[in-house]
Parts: structure tokens; sequence; C-alpha cells
């Protein structure tokens, strides 16, 4: 079973992977291959790879910045949705997972639309900021830096562009503030939480949640 659809019960999860097809022979490849290079099996969800093509097309994004990559299933996602000359910039950490998502975006016919730059995020997003102001910013990486990497995006993004942060929920843990503060993941909470207050409280933009097994932070950038 992959990762949940709006935290459903079963039959309902089966109802819409039957019904919306969101997994073709192309991402199954790339989660078998990744598995078999060992990355670790966090890849986004069949339908909330459908999600962030939708969206994607919906907007007209020309330009998208993958904060996050791993194996390239998101990034292949994003990809499919940008028209003849569009292009979407992948930051990923580690050196072995952006080999694996070059092969995937060579493997979906994508490699002219994609540009991975490997290393730290921040340190690399610089690099790209001449090429902006961007349509589209999906956030999906180490959950501490969540705060910085909305920092950059809030200031990179067009009037009209989206950010969206992946694992928003964290699980169910943001609903309650003494998470912040102990256990395992105290600072993933603390920077979720975070990341969703900022989006929600600055009047630049408008924000929503949308209900996914593990909850997808949606807000359009209303004013500069």
């Amino acid at each position: 079973m992959p990762k949940s659809f709006a935290r459903a019960e079963e039959a309902l999860q089966n109802y819409v992977l039957e019904t919306f097809h969101p997994e073709d022979a192309v991402l199954l490849e790339i989660r078998k291959r990744a598995a078999e290079e060992g990355l670790p099996d966090i890849h986004v969800g069949p339908m909330d790879g459908l999600h962030l093509e939708v969206i994607a097309r919906a907007m007209g994004a020309r330009k998208i910045v993958e904060i996050g990559t791993l194996a390239g299933y998101s990034g292949v996602c994003l990809a499919r949705a940008l028209p003849q000359g569009g292009k979407i910039y992948c930051f990923e950490y580690e050196p072995k997972h952006a080999e694996v998502s070059r092969e995937s975006f060579k493997k979906a016919g994508l490699s002219d639309k994609a540009e991975i730059l490997v290393g730290d995020a921040l340190g690399n997003l610089p690099k790209i900021e001449n090429q902006g102001l961007f349509d589209l910013v999906f956030i999906d990486a180490d959950k501490p830096g969540y705060p910085a990497y909305l920092q950059w995006a809030m200031k990179h993004l067009r009037v009209g562009g989206v950010v969206l942060g992946d694992n928003t929920f964290s699980g169910g843990r943001v609903a309650d503030p003494a998470n912040e503060k102990e256990g395992p993941k105290a600072a993933t909470v603390k920077a979720i939480r975070l990341f969703n207050k900022t989006l929600t409280q600055d009047p630049r933009f408008r924000a929503t949640v949308l209900p996914t097994g593990e909850g997808l932070t949606f807000a359009v950038k209303i004013s500069n």
C-alpha cells in the first residue's frame, strides 16, 4: 500500500488509485530503481505526485524550483507539466540521490527540462536567482530547514506564484505545540509549525493545506 490518501480508509484509497491512475510505468520504474540503489522509500505518494503535476499545469508554470529531489519522482511529475522551454531547478544534498534522479529525468524524456544542483540548497539557491522570478517552489527536504527555504521562496516567487510544502502535518504532531519542545521530532515540529504560521500570517500570501496523508501546504503569492 502506498502512502495514504487523505488518511482515508483502505477502500477509499483503492477507489481513488483505481479511478485517477496516478502512477504509470515511468513512475513505478523510478520507485523500483531507487529501492535497488538503496535510497530511502520517502518519495511522495502516487496521488501527491499527481497533485503536483495538476497544480503546475493549472497555473501554467514555466519555471519551477524543487528543494529536495531524492530519486526524481516528484521532479518528473512537476516537469511533465512544463511547456516547451520550461525548466525545473532541482536541489539535492546527496550526490548519489542526484545521480539516480538524473537517470529518472533521462528515462522520462525530460532531461532537457531539468537542472540538478548538488549540495546544500541554501548555498546553491543563489546560483539560480538570476533566472527568477519563479512560478512554483516545491519544498520537500530536511524539515528543520523549511523556514529558511520558505524565506527564499517568498522573495523569489512572482505574484500569482505558488509555494508547496510537503509533510506539513508531521505525522499529526503539529496539532500539539508541546511536540515542539520534547520528543525525537521536536525540531521538525517546531520548523513545520513556523512554516505554516508564516504563510498564514504574511499578508503577501493566501494559504491553505490539502488534507493528503501527510499534509501539503499550498500558498499563492497575492502581492509583493
